[in-house]
Formats: C-alpha cells, sequence, structure tokens
C-alpha cells in the first residue's frame, strides 16, 4: 500500500479546499428545510462552488470503473439512503434526516465533508442515531495521531456504536485525499486495536462513519449510485478529512459553522 505524505504546499491547498468545502455546508444549511427538493439543494451548492469560489464538485461526472457517470454536484441520502443519494424533484418533509456530501476541488486539491440535518421535528430514534454517528466520528478522530493505526480508528467507531444497538456499514469507508479524490488508506470504520497501517505526519484522508439502526446489509437502488439499508431502517453519516500531524491531528473540513465537536 502506497500512502503519499503531503507536503507543506499540499497541506496548504488542502486547507483550503477543505474550508471551502466546509462552507458549502454552511450555506446550504438554511434551505435544508421541508417543501424543498433535493435537485434545488443541488443547483445551489453547485453555483455557489462553481460561480463565488471559482471550485469545482468533484462529483458531478464522476466515474469510477464500472459505474455511469455520476449527474449531480452533491449527494443527498435521505433517511434509509446510506450514501450517494441522487438529488432528483424528491421533496424533503417534517421528520426526515438527510445526509449532504460535499466534495470541492480548489487549485486540483480536494476537500470532502458530509453532515445530517433534521428536518422539522425527527423522531427519537432519527435524532439519537444522529448523535450517536456524530460521537462515533469524534471518537476515531481523537485517536488519530503517528503511531496509532488504522484499526483503531474502525475500533473506535465499532465498539463505541455495537453496544448500543447500532451497526456499522462495512462495504464503504474512508479514503485517502488529496490531488486524487480517492486514494490509499481505506479507512475501515470497524476493526481492531493496533492493526492495519500506521499513522505517520503528513497522511491526509477521510473518517465518514455510515451507521444503521437496523442491521449492516445494504441494497444499491437501480440508479446505480444510491445505497440503502436492506431492511428500510434509517442511517446516518458525518465525514471530515483529516491530517495526521507531528503531535496529533487537525480537520481541515472546518469553517465557521462547522458543528463543534461533543
Amino acid at each position: 500500500m502506497s500512502v503519499a505524505i503531503k507536503t507543506e504546499s499540499e497541506i496548504a491547498k488542502m486547507r483550503v479546499a477543505g474550508r471551502l468545502t466546509s462552507e458549502v455546508l454552511d450555506y446550504i444549511a438554511p434551505f435544508v428545510r421541508a417543501g424543498v427538493t433535493t435537485n434545488e439543494l443541488d443547483k445551489l451548492c453547485h453555483d455557489l462552488i462553481v460561480n463565488v469560489q471559482k471550485g469545482i464538485p468533484a462529483p458531478l461526472n464522476y466515474a469510477p470503473g464500472g459505474h455511469n457517470p455520476y449527474p449531480k454536484s452533491i449527494c443527498t441520502s435521505i433517511n434509509h439512503q446510506i450514501c450517494h443519494g441522487v438529488p432528483s424533484d424528491k421533496i424533503l418533509k417534517n421528520g426526515d434526516i438527510v445526509n449532504l456530501d460535499i466534495t470541492v476541488i480548489k487549485d486540483g486539491y480536494h476537500g470532502d465533508s458530509s453532515r445530517m440535518f433534521m428536518i422539522g421535528e425527527p423522531s427519537i430514534q432519527a435524532k439519537r442515531l444522529c448523535e450517536v454517528t456524530y460521537q462515533s466520528l469524534w471518537r476515531a478522530i481523537r485517536v488519530v495521531k503517528p503511531g496509532a493505526y488504522l484499526g483503531d480508528i474502525g475500533h473506535a467507531i465499532q465498539g463505541y456504536v455495537e453496544p448500543l444497538g447500532y451497526s456499522v456499514v462495512r462495504e464503504f469507508c474512508g479514503h485517502g485525499i488529496g490531488h486524487r479524490f480517492h486514494e490509499e488508506p481505506q479507512v475501515l470504520h470497524y476493526g481492531r486495536p493496533k492493526t492495519g497501517l500506521r499513522l505517520e505526519a503528513g497522511m491526509i484522508f477521510t473518517i465518514e462513519p455510515m451507521i444503521n439502526a437496523g442491521k449492516a446489509a445494504i441494497k444499491h437502488l437501480n440508479d446505480g449510485w444510491t445505497v440503502v439499508t436492506k431492511d428500510r431502517s434509517l442511517s446516518a453519516q458525518y465525514e471530515h478529512t483529516i491530517l495526521v500531524t507531528s503531535t496529533g491531528f487537525e480537520v481541515l473540513t472546518v469553517s465557521d459553522d462547522t458543528p463543534s465537536p461533543p
């Protein structure tokens, strides 16, 4: 496994891309409410990234091996949709939870982050799922430092959510990121301590746990992108882009209205 150690120049560019990504999530937050369509949210984000930030929405026309090009600029995953939900004319309604996943390319480097949004008054179960998922992200972030292992990250998530009755999606994971959208290493959200790659200063990767209220099994929809829970239970996800520093970690996807760590 060849994992890039980023230079100071690359890290500086990643900080910019990360901040812009987070600012898109800040900007769109007031618009995520009952009565709006996910297509409308996509257009608002696209216009901000392209016309104001002078960046590129990385998902648009992204086509990894075997996939048709992704047709939109953001991912919008609602309720039992786990990830890669494609914006459409579907209207958000009271009680929904939705993940918005944003990736901005600026000066050739990527920032990648996602947040959960609650529409109106979701159920206690939905609120709790989002809370636990956010907690699991930060439990994982806080183990990041030189000399720690990728398995420590996965264990921090799995060891927290499973005793609470939730399940961890296994088929999707965090990833290295930089000049390319997806680089090595793969960052699993389950695992055993002190296993896997040993972390070094200068590595940059995402941590993005996908946590289901029911079982972990998934299903792919016919659009070729959207992934849902097989049992139709709710799913939640949060994501940050993380730099391993000489003393610990730095979250690169931060801006004025980034949710505070728990």
